[in-house]
């Protein structure tokens, strides 16, 4: 969720969420961009919509898609985008639920 989906009204405040800086939101520019991030179990981060990745030298990942998955596993031969090494090294995760 972004602070311009707040500005606009798509997206309702979950009740027990602070209330957003209202300084960022001024800043904010207005658009209908979106993003979604899904960490798959035992895989990687889908990383959906329009977002910036940065390197750790600070510069902007090469991206060709809209869709990109990031490696949670740290194996992956083309980091930060997984390669599905996850799957050769026995990667798990704690995501089921409960």
């Amino acid at each position: 969720m972004t602070i311009s989906d707040f500005r606009s009204g798509s997206r309702r405040r979950p009740e027990d969420a602070p209330e957003p800086d209202e300084a960022l939101v001024a800043q904010a520019p207005a658009t209908d961009a979106w993003a979604s991030i899904t960490a798959c179990p035992n895989g990687p981060l889908l990383v959906r919509g329009d977002v910036e990745i940065l390197l750790a030298s600070g510069e902007p990942a090469p991206r060709r898609r809209r869709t990109v998955a990031l490696c949670r596993c740290g194996a992956s031969g083309i980091k930060p985008y997984c390669d599905g090494s996850h799957k050769v090294v026995g990667f798990t995760t704690d995501d089921e639920p409960v």
